[in-house]
């Protein structure tokens, strides 16, 4: 074996390659500047009052009050006491992961899928539409997320049997997901968390999240469907050329579908439909929510035929996979404890509060969905995100006459949606790498079905302004 040419030696004054921040880079910045805002913004609080248990601002109550500012020090204490704060938020991201890590390593999805497709040979349709059902019921419940990065290769596989496009195998699996995650309607990792922060009952609000869900979900299978049908009438319209099936691996679609998987999506089905159920007739909480994944995890384990150990080193091992977007959760709301403790999160909230009083309170809940979509090309992570939007949406829809379930779906339509299309997000990239989409290609694709999807969004929450959407 030849050993490879030395490189050519690199000029001492050649410049580095930008590269985007890392997130937790972006909300370190966000923290200092929260810091630096300590000394420059003035300290000020709101009257609040408790109705039915949730503490609310009462409205046109602002006033100044004496504030610290940030020390040195308070920076990485702020840090340690935002990670004590969150504990409960960042354990229940890190069970669900280490669960549904049994649950993908059972091979119960896989099969799951490719029985589907087996199933469908010769419907093109309905093999786009189940498999795509899924993916999105995966997103919608939190089970698959930044993890159908390896599942964009069965799409791969799928869309070459099919004589179709990349762009379809991105589509059926990543952007199915994320048309469930739009909505999240059983998500521990957005609406759960949000919901937590704006003292709403756990994934409450569910009936008219679930309708939104199949209305997103059949209006992104019917337009992955029509461009799909375009190109099986006429390869050529393919924007980026329809897969070679010399390329097809055929042992990559030998995945069994045994009893022992039909019994742990079973299982997993029916314990998700008692955590709903438990959630209103118990009140159970995100701590309740964290402590059952451990129980689906052991029980997917045990029904899998995994021995006590690997059932242990499996948890762990999708528990580890989670740390990143966790740990996320604590540094996100150090931000808010300086804020908090500085007395300048309620100056924010009244600062943005004066632009919207003179607006409607469905083009206030409009504003707080931009607002969000924006805010989510430099905070990608959705449960980072809910950490810093909601302690402000929530105080601020109490004041413009907005109801904080539907400030939650404001920020949980405005983070998933940009998901899908923006550069910055992690899944996005790495599922197009996979797949071998070029960015611009799928974004040319994509804007129609994102402006579909915000035609949706905006229908659904003017709706729930109009109906004081609330905890029910």
């Amino acid at each position: 074996m030849s050993l490879p040419e030395k490189a050519p030696e690199v000029s001492s004054n050649h410049k580095k390659k930008w590269e985007m921040p890392d997130t937790y880079v972006i909300l370190f910045a966000v923290l200092l500047t929260a810091v630096i805002a300590t000394y420059i913004v003035p300290s000020g609080s709101f009257e609040r009052e408790t109705i039915d248990g949730v503490e609310r601002v009462v409205p046109n109550t602002y006033a100044s009050v004496e504030g610290e500012p940030a020390g040195f020090m308070d920076i990485f204490l702020a840090l340690q006491e935002g990670m004590v704060q969150s504990g409960g938020l960042i354990f229940l991201v890190l069970f669900a992961g280490g669960a549904f890590e049994v649950i993908e390593r059972s091979g119960a999805i896989k099969g799951g899928i490719l029985r589907a497709v087996d199933k469908t040979k010769g419907k093109e349709f309905w093999l786009i539409a189940i498999v795509s059902v899924l993916f999105a019921l995966g997103g919608a419940v939190g089970a698959v997320a930044n993890s159908v990065i390896p599942f964009v290769a069965i799409g791969v596989i799928i869309a070459r049997a099919l004589k179709l496009d990349a762009i379809v195998a991105v589509s059926i699996t990543f952007g199915a997901t994320f048309a469930g995650f739009n909505v999240g309607f059983l998500n521990p990792y957005t609406v759960g968390i949000a919901q937590s922060i704006a003292d709403l009952p756990l994934f409450s609000g569910m009936a008219l999240r679930i309708i939104a869900f199949v209305v997103i979900v059949g209006v992104t299978i019917l337009y992955t469907w029509r461009y799909a049908k375009r190109i099986l009438h006429d390869p050529s319209r393919s924007l980026i050329g329809v897969l070679d099936e010399k390329d097809a691996s055929h042992d990559e679609l030998q995945a069994p579908f045994t009893a022992r998987h039909k019994w742990i999506l079973s299982f997993v089905a029916v314990a998700l439909a008692f955590f709903i159920f438990a959630t209103i007739q118990y009140k159970w909480t995100i701590n309740h929510m964290a402590a059952f994944f451990i129980i689906i995890g052991i029980v997917s384990g045990i029904i899998a035929g995994m021995n006590y150990n690997k059932i242990a080193l499996t948890f762990l091992d999708g528990c580890q996979k989670l740390v990143y977007g966790a740990l996320i959760i604590g540094v996100a709301r150090a931000i808010l404890i300086v804020m908090e403790n500085a007395n300048i999160l309620d100056t924010a909230v009244h600062a943005l509060s004066v632009p919207l009083e003179g607006l409607s309170p469905v083009m206030a809940a409009l504003g707080m969905f931009v607002a969000n979509g924006v805010m989510n090309f430099l905070i990608p992570s959705g449960s980072g995100q809910a950490m810093i939007a909601m302690p402000i949406l929530s105080p601020l829809a109490d004041m413009i006459g907005v109801t904080r379930q539907v400030a939650v779906q404001a920020y949980q339509f405005g983070d998933g949606f940009t998901n899908s299309i923006f550069p910055t997000s992690g899944p996005l990239m790495a599922s197009l790498a996979v797949a071998g989409v070029p960015w611009i290609k799928w974004a040319k694709w994509m804007l129609p079905l994102l402006l579909i999807w915000t035609v949706i969004a905006v229908i659904m929450l003017t709706v729930g302004v109009l109906i004081s959407w609330g905890p029910v």
